[in-house]
């Protein structure tokens, strides 16, 4: 899915403080969107139509955000509705509440995760499972977090694909053994696997027609 030059070319902000970013910008730049870095408060003022939160060390992203004054910056543009793709660590940015830790960033995602939650012996493996509206699809977990529940504030519905148009609750992308791995929620879609670790573009091909 290049972008023609016809085309508008699309600027996506990639968090870049720390964490696996690099592989997220890669995609994006094969698909023809330009890739800008986050590293400090003033990158943030930029125009961007589009947020990547990338794996990583969650605590310390969401400690970096604050000391490098990101945070409230991003809160608001992602208040106001700015695309964002978060997978693994930016899943947990993302989530309003987090099960087994008192860490909160953004809380715009009304679901409840688990951080590292498949344990030390299954910190990372991979398979093939379905997305909503994509298909099958290669998901590499590494130390992953999951989807407990949703939370009141938003009911969850059918996949994606079959949602009702106007509907804004928080729509199901997939599951792996009966637990909720990828959801999406207005303008936020949050992943607990990696796709950008794979060769397949699709996930990257969604969130940025979300961008468009």
């Amino acid at each position: 899915m290049a972008v023609s030059d016809s085309e508008k070319k699309l600027k996506i902000a990639v968090l870049a403080v720390q964490g696996a970013f690099i592989e997220h910008e890669k995609m994006l730049e094969q698909l023809g969107a330009e890739c800008i870095e986050l590293r400090q408060a003033a990158d943030c003022e930029q125009d961007f139509d589009g947020l990547v939160l990338p794996g990583g060390e969650s605590t310390v992203q969401n400690k970096l955000l604050r000391e490098l004054g990101m945070y409230d910056i991003l809160k608001a543009k992602i208040d106001a509705g700015l695309p964002v793709l978060a997978t693994c660590a930016g899943m947990i940015l993302l989530a309003d509440t987090i099960g087994n830790d008192d860490m909160r960033c953004f809380g715009t995602l009304p679901v409840t995760v688990r951080r590292n939650a498949y344990g030390r012996q299954l910190g990372s493996f991979s398979g093939m499972h379905d997305v909503a509206g994509i298909g099958k699809f290669e998901m590499r977990f590494i130390r992953a977090p999951y989807v407990e529940k949703i939370n009141e504030s938003a009911s969850a519905s059918a996949p994606a694909d079959e949602k009702a148009a106007g509907s804004d609750g928080v729509h199901i992308l997939g599951t792996v053994e009966n637990r909720i791995v990828g959801v999406e929620y207005k303008n936020q879609i949050a992943l607990a696997f990696h796709p950008e670790l794979t060769d397949d573009t699709r996930i990257h091909e969604k969130f940025l027609k979300l961008c468009a």
